[in-house]
């Protein structure tokens, strides 16, 4: 974990000047394709990933140790076409899993989070689940394990793989020519988002889209098909946490309220989007029906709501600098005691932006609970570190008042639920 950290420090400061200059194009070529809090929502469900993964919080039912050692047929010698050969495994393995979060109820809330945005832009590729760390995916690298490909080059190249997965979340560039018939491309991937009937569930595939071509789910950008982005139940929240969950809450709510006994149990394996039909009588939920007709989630904002969610997405950021830097010198408590800071933080800054009647009263409580860390925390005590414990009471000083002054303001709206 101290060595992906120590990636981390490298690779985001990478993706945030990339997205930068996205924005600054679409500026330039007046298509802009960011919008405020969509873009801070996205990264937010970056940051809210990657702390889960550093800090090992996945429950692993499988891992590829486990059947390397049991399955594998042939050594294969450390070579070029060692490397290929894992890399193409590794490829087919998310072309699998991936077609599995997209076939069924309950591996869909694994993935839901990555199509929420109804924008289409480069910060959308971070928009990671947290509750994809159960390792089914390693199910489909058995044919590596066979192969004999072993677990520290799957190690290395899994990173390499899915950043590489970033770069073709955009809308300014167009299709490549020949390297469609290859790779998977900017053009190819907008499909894959888009939930036009012509698109929905087609492009699956990550780094090489022979998978699309051979197993029948390819599908050209078409000109006359503009794609429209989000999921067919749109989210309606800039909270990265809860959307990491909307989609579970409401098959516990369907098997829940369905009389049918079989029913309650089958909901979680029929197809995404399934419910009983006895439950969509009790329960409707909006659909989108008419994609061209859809209305993008944008509550309208004051300027001081806009401050306020800026804020705390900068001291957010770093708090989460300041945690990558110091990972391999402080205790399992500290660690999770910046999990706290920064998810609260997250939780409670777009929970306002949303317009929650409660939010406010939640951001106060989440300035106790930092107030209370920092005093029980070694690594954050006065004590021990000065100068960030300092910043972090400057920082809740600063929350307290934006918060007051947000009371004040005439309410967004007044959302009671989601779901």
């Amino acid at each position: 974990m101290d060595t992906y950290a120590n990636i981390l420090l490298i690779t985001i400061p990478i993706f945030l000047v990339l997205i930068t200059i996205e924005i600054l194009y679409g500026a330039w070529k007046k298509d802009q394709q960011h919008s405020f809090m969509d873009t801070i929502s996205s990264l937010s469900s970056g940051f809210t990933n990657l702390l889960v993964d550093i800090l090992g919080l996945g429950i692993i039912i499988f891992s590829y140790p486990f059947f390397y050692e049991r399955l594998k047929v042939i050594d294969l010698e450390e070579s070029i076409l060692l490397y290929f050969i894992a890399f193409v495994c590794i490829d087919f393995a998310s072309y699998c899993h991936h077609r599995l979060k997209h076939s069924i109820n309950i591996f869909w809330n694994m993935h839901v989070i990555h199509h929420s945005s109804e924008e289409f832009n480069l910060a959308c590729a971070l928009r990671q689940s947290i509750t994809n760390n159960l390792g089914i995916g390693v199910l489909f690298l058995i044919p590596a394990a066979f192969l004999g490909v072993p677990p520290q080059v799957i190690a290395i190249l899994g990173p390499l793989h899915l950043f590489g997965q970033f770069w073709y979340h955009t809308k300014h560039i167009g299709k490549l020519g020949w390297l469609e018939y290859i790779l998977v491309t900017p053009s190819q991937h907008r499909v894959h988002h888009a939930i036009n009937k012509e698109y929905i569930d087609k492009n699956l595939a990550a780094i090489f889209c022979v998978w699309d071509r051979a197993f029948g789910t390819f599908q050209e950008e078409l000109d006359d098909v503009p794609c429209v982005y989000g999921t067919l139940k749109p989210v309606e929240t800039w909270n990265p946490i809860w959307i990491n969950f909307q989609h579970l809450w409401c098959l516990i709510q369907d098997a829940w309220y369905t009389n049918s006994l079989k029913d309650k149990f089958r909901i979680w394996f029929m197809p995404t989007g399934w419910r009983p039909e006895d439950v969509t009588k009790k329960l409707p939920r909006a659909k989108v029906e008419n994609v061209y007709n859809q209305e993008k989630y944008k509550p309208e904002y004051k300027l001081i709501h806009k401050i306020f969610a800026g804020f705390h997405f900068v001291v957010q950021n770093i708090i989460l600098f300041v945690l990558l830097t110091s990972f391999a010198d402080i205790s399992v408590a500290d660690k999770t005691a910046y999990l706290i800071l920064i998810f609260s933080t997250i939780f409670s800054s777009t929970s306002v932006m949303d317009g929650f009647k409660w939010s406010t009263t939640f951001e106060f409580l989440r300035i106790f609970i930092g107030i209370a860390i920092i005093v029980l925390s070694q690594e954050l005590n006065l004590t021990y570190n000065l100068t960030l414990a300092t910043f972090l009471l400057s920082y809740f000083a600063v929350s307290a008042i934006l918060n007051l002054l947000l009371i004040k303001s005439v309410p967004l709206r007044n959302i009671q639920e989601i779901s």
